[in-house]
Parts: structure tokens; sequence; C-alpha cells
């Protein structure tokens, strides 16, 4: 099961930005600066994720692990945003995308895609899409990339409690991905997030790898609660 809870979801998305600014911006020895928060999207899940993800950043033993300039993580914008996604994922992911495929993702659903920046320089993304799948909506974790430097030190964790508190929101009953079975990191990411092994898939990727299908049962509202008992009425009655 998820270790997301709807109290802790909740919770998560109640921090004031301007407390989040006041905080942000305060810096230590001025050794970090952050954006202004006018100057980042105005929704409180993102401001408050980068936030909690910064304070992790400012403890020392994790100002001695990356040597941070300027960290902030921003939503997909537009086209002007693009070349930055492209880099950072055709150099570390084994499977080749045109930019077709990125347009496909970053056209319908730029709300689920952000960037994270070490002053100038992207250094992770992660890019979703969210549908209905059998009568219900479910997100999608096509690509998490995270640039070798800044691995290990909690900012792809962080880049995709964002991408998931935005399907949240968009009442996402499941979010589902892909994994080959050999990246071990990537694994071990998920399941700290409440994934589950869903499949095997055998032979999925072009380079003949296996992949396991990953995933995660989100709080459901008392809506889409009411829904799933409706569907699961209608399944009863048709069987």
């Amino acid at each position: 099961m998820a270790t997301l809870t709807s109290s802790s979801i909740a919770a998560a998305t109640e921090t004031d930005a301007r407390s989040a600014s006041e905080a942000s911006t305060s810096g230590q020895d001025g050794v970090i600066s952050y954006r202004q928060v006018s100057e980042v999207p105005a929704k409180p899940t993102l401001l408050t994720q980068v936030f909690q993800a910064t304070l992790r950043l400012l403890s020392p033993e994790r100002q001695q692990q990356v040597d941070v300039v300027q960290l902030y993580f921003l939503q997909y914008k537009d086209e002007h945003d693009l070349p930055s996604v492209m880099e950072l994922i055709d150099r570390s992911l084994s499977e080749p995308y045109s930019v077709f495929t990125y347009r496909y993702f970053l056209h319908q659903w730029p709300n689920l895609c952000y960037l994270a920046f070490n002053g100038s320089t992207p250094i992770g993304v992660i890019v979703c899409k969210m549908d209905d799948h059998r009568g219900h909506l479910r997100g999608y974790i096509a690509m998490l990339v995270m640039d070798n430097t800044y691995r290990g030190k909690g900012l792809g964790r962080a880049l995709a409690k964002m991408a998931i508190s935005e399907m949240v929101r968009g009442e996402a009953e499941e979010v589902v991905l892909e994994a080959e079975v050999t990246n071990t990191g990537a694994l071990a990411l998920y399941r700290s997030l409440g994934f589950i092994r869903d499949k095997h898939l055998h032979r999925y990727y072009l380079n003949n790898q296996d992949a396991y299908r990953l995933k995660l049962l989100l709080p459901l509202t008392e809506e889409q609660q009411k829904r799933a008992q409706q569907r699961q009425m209608e399944a009863d009655i048709l069987s």
C-alpha cells in the first residue's frame, strides 16, 4: 500500500506561501540563495516541496555532500524549457526519445513536469502524464532523471513527490511507472515512496532489458470512493 495518506498530503500543502518565501530566502551565511516567490509558480504544493527540500540541504552534512549555489525547482512552462528537459534525459536514459515524444507529454501535461536547478544549470527533471484508465484517473511517471553529481541527495525524491502531489490534486487514484530490473537506485527510491511491484515485463526496453511495472495506490477522496464503489457495483451486476 502507498505510504502517502490524505492527512500527510493535506499537511504538505498547508504551508503559507509568504512564510515559505521568508524562510527560503534567508539562507545561511550567504551560502544559498533562492528565487523570490513571485518568480516561482504560485502553488502551495510546489513552494512547500521547495522549502522542505532546501531545508534538508541546509544541514551541515548535506552542504558537505554537494556544492549548492542556488537550488530551486520550477514547473515546466513552455518550449523554452524543452532543451533543458531533452538534454538531461538524453544523456541519462537508455531509451532514445524523439522531440515528438517529449512534446506529447509536455504539451498535454506541463503541470506534471518539474525541473531542478542549481544556479542556472538544470540538474534534474521529472516528466509525467495523467489520463483515464478503465474508468479512473491514473498517473504515469514517464521519465525521472538526476545529474550524477546530485544523486543520493534527496532531490530525485523531491521531484517525484512534487509530481505525485500534483496528481493527487488532479484526483488520480494510482500512479504507475516502469523501471529496469537492474536499476537498483530507482527501485529503492520508488519503494521508499510506497510503490509496489505490479508486473515483471520481459525484454521491455529496446536494449532487451527486463522491467518492473511499479504501482502506487493514492488516498481517495470521499467522492472518489463513491465512484469506485459505483464502478464495483456495476461490474458485479455485469459479471
